[in-house]
């Protein structure tokens, strides 16, 4: 087996979008900074995110209750994302422009696309639980606009490749 270290390596050279992911659980809301995150369905619509066990959200998407939205960020946003990530004591929901949608969970207005989910299913795995959402209401507010894409560290801009016209 491999060492976590050798495993983290050669993970950060996959390029990934970065989202925020946001949950409610009661009356007790919490955010944080997501990469682990895909589609796995579009019928019914199903999405997945990845939360570690000993952070926060992951005891708030236990309670019965819970709901959670991701919030795709695009590439201007990295202090919002930076926010999420590091923020402990303040306010994490203090800068953005916040709103909910169907189930409650904070939206991002001004993100790339959103999608509100109730939870369809949790599946253990190692340190991690696997949490497939229902998207129950989405929207697209900037079409056109590029992500924010976390690799090696760091995060990069797309470079749009225009396909030159055949001859």
């Amino acid at each position: 087996m491999i060492s976590s270290e050798d495993f983290r390596k050669a993970l950060r050279h996959f390029p990934a979008g970065v989202t925020i992911v946001t949950v409610k659980a009661g009356e007790r809301s919490h955010g944080l900074t997501v990469s682990a995150f895909a589609s796995v369905s579009a019928e019914p619509p199903l999405i997945m995110i990845i939360i570690e066990n000993r952070h926060h959200a992951h005891t708030l998407l236990e309670e019965p209750e819970a709901v959670f939205a991701v919030n795709i960020l695009g590439e201007g946003q990295s202090e919002l994302s930076n926010r999420f990530a590091w923020v402990k004591d303040e306010d994490r929901f203090a800068l953005g422009n916040w709103s909910t949608a169907a189930t409650g969970a904070p939206i991002l207005v001004d993100a790339l696309a959103w999608l509100d989910c109730r939870i369809h299913a949790r599946y253990p795995a190692g340190s991690h639980t696997i949490y497939v959402g229902e998207v129950t209401a989405s929207q697209v507010p900037e079409e056109e606009a590029p992500p924010l894409v976390y690799w090696n560290r760091g995060y990069r801009k797309l470079h749009r490749h225009e396909e030159e016209p055949p001859a």
